[in-house]
């Protein structure tokens, strides 16, 4: 027993990753491209884990470092054109495209980042939504970011490595589930760090951190950026792998609210939290929809019903939240609590 926990233990630091965690990768990387049908790859998981890395980023801004902003999706936004048009005017590989990609829209983040050196709270929030409007107001009055189309409509690149096409659902697949695993890992070794206390530590108290040497304008501006960087590659895997299509409009408003409400679902300051949530607002509109569909089919208004969804949606999201306010991993954590201590008098 004692050399198998001590494998455990080697492995988790290895890796980074708990042993329940390495299961589900062994799942995802192997059992699911071998069993899952192309409309799950499609319609469930490639979104799925678009947007469980836009919520880890905004986590990590968010969550850990209690800087609110409502402009998730313009940083999706820059993401995706910036890697489409690294790759259509330089001929770089896509892995190049997309990191350099992450790169200008961390520097966007870091420049709509600034008013958190001064303003906080609702405020702050009030002072992202910049950077929503802003982007989208660029992208669709200069034609060249769309190689001038004029409805701003663009054909992603298919994503090819080493010569090999990955065009099809499972290729997408892994490729957006490799992209989302390194990233976790990495966000998961920075709040597990020294950065991460500062990071916690401008959170919780500002004027505290300064007294005990956090660096707190840096602490701020790196969140920013971070953040930013991790929610344009999350751009790009929701343009290039599950739409496969670029346009402004697909990163509107509403794109940031869904990507708040992954965060604040799942549960703040928690990686398993953001998937936990991503999860619900990818599957359970759909659960909701074949449900309306079965129930209502031909007796009401297809808008109808979809406004009928979205109230359903709300409400449970509010019922929600009054019933735990700290997400979907608080409730998993006393579960996992419950059934320990069920083994244990086993």
């Amino acid at each position: 027993m004692s050399v198998f926990s001590a494998s455990v233990t080697g492995a988790r630091l290895a890796t980074g990753f708990s042993l329940p965690v390495l299961v589900v990768l062994s799942l995802g990387f192997v059992a699911v491209p071998l069993t899952a049908s192309p409309y799950v790859l499609e319609a469930i998981l490639l979104p799925f884990l678009a947007l469980s890395l836009a919520g880890l980023g905004l986590n990590l801004l968010t969550g850990y470092c209690g800087q609110v902003s409502l402009g998730s999706a313009a940083f999706m936004a820059v993401g995706a054109f910036a890697a489409y048009n690294f790759d259509l005017r330089t001929g770089l590989p896509i892995p190049v495209s997309i990191v350099l990609a992450a790169l200008t829209a961390a520097v966007i983040g870091l420049v709509f980042g600034l008013p958190s050196l001064r303003l906080r709270g609702f405020y702050l929030a009030v002072s992202t939504l910049a950077a929503q409007f802003f982007v989208q107001w660029a992208l669709t009055k200069f034609s060249w970011f769309s190689n001038g189309s004029p409805s701003g409509i663009i054909a992603a690149p298919v994503i090819e490595l080493a010569g090999l096409r990955l065009d099809s659902a499972v290729g997408r697949y892994l490729f957006s589930l490799t992209i989302v695993t390194a990233i976790t890992l990495l966000v998961h070794r920075i709040v597990s760090g020294p950065e991460g206390v500062n990071l916690i530590a401008v959170r919780d108290n500002e004027t505290a951190a300064k007294v005990i040497g956090v660096p707190v304008l840096r602490t701020k501006l790196v969140a920013f950026a971070l953040s930013s960087g991790i929610i344009g590659i999350a751009g790009v895997l929701w343009a290039f792998t599950y739409l496969r299509t670029v346009e402004p409009a697909g990163f509107n408003l509403d794109r940031s609210f869904q990507i708040l409400f992954i965060v604040i679902i799942g549960g703040l300051a928690t990686i398993r939290g953001t998937f936990l949530g991503a999860g619900l607002i990818v599957v359970f509109p759909l659960l909701l929809g074949r449900l309306s569909a079965f129930a209502f089919d031909g007796l009401i208004d297809a808008g109808l019903i979809k406004l009928i969804e979205r109230i359903v949606l709300g409400g449970t999201i509010i019922l929600f939240l009054i019933a735990e306010p700290n997400g979907l991993s608080a409730i998993l954590s006393r579960l996992s609590a419950r059934l320990r201590a069920l083994v244990r008098r086993g």
